[in-house]
């Protein structure tokens, strides 16, 4: 259950913009037969923007992304999973969301060995219905990621979370690393991390320079 707690700066046209975005991060497996499972993905953002629309602010929900993964019990050569994704128009203000509804194909494919994980996430949302007036939404999420964890639960992690907009033909590439400990409050394990988010490219009015990400995840194994 992450709070992915996201710090960027110089939004905006005037490069003076500030958004602070916390996605609450539920990731959740259903069994669905003793061979598969369902995995649910959803990313909640709350966010407050200040000066990205230059003399405004803005605080509320942003639109929610949706993925669900059906992925076998069994593991090897690899863990992977494949199925829908939607963007939901849950935004509470117009300059919070694209107001669109979105779907498309989700894949991940991830390998974990001797403390090491790697594999990528990748999705693509096309918008079905929504404000005309808006934009179309024609969007790939890319996603490769790679960490290690030591035997004492330290993780150091480093990916990209680079999205290319076809209608626009720009790309946006974060790259993020990060440090995290796995630590208990009683019997709660929780994974907590920080680390610098620079952005290499981004289109004109969106973040760049480097921001901060902090994570704070509850673990819930079972049992």
């Amino acid at each position: 259950m992450p709070f992915q707690n996201n710090f960027d700066f110089r939004l905006g046209p005037n490069d003076d913009g500030f958004r602070y975005t916390m996605n609450f991060q539920p990731v959740i497996p259903i069994a669905l037969s003793p061979n598969w499972n369902l995995i649910s993905r959803t990313i909640v953002p709350i966010i407050h923007q200040s000066e990205v629309v230059p003399g405004t602010s803005q605080t509320g929900l942003g639109d929610i992304v949706q993925s669900f993964f059906f992925s076998p019990n069994k593991t090897k050569p690899f863990i992977w999973g494949f199925g829908p994704v939607l963007l939901v128009p849950t935004a509470t203000d117009d300059f919070l969301g694209a107001k669109k509804f979105g779907l498309g194909p989700t894949l991940v494919v991830l390998k974990q060995k001797k403390g090491w994980t790697y594999g990528a996430l990748l999705n693509h949302i096309w918008s079905v219905a929504g404000d005309d007036a808006r934009p179309a939404v024609n969007a790939t999420f890319l996603q490769p990621f790679v960490s290690y964890t030591t035997k004492t639960a330290w993780t150091i992690a480093l990916n990209t979370e680079s999205t290319y907009d076809w209608t626009a033909e720009k790309w946006a590439v974060p790259i993020n690393f990060s440090v995290s400990k796995l630590v208990r409050f009683g019997k709660q394990p929780v994974s907590i991390g920080a680390g610098p988010k620079c952005w290499a490219t981004s289109p004109n009015g969106a973040p760049s320079g480097c921001g901060l990400r902090f994570v704070v995840t509850p673990l819930f194994p079972k049992k």
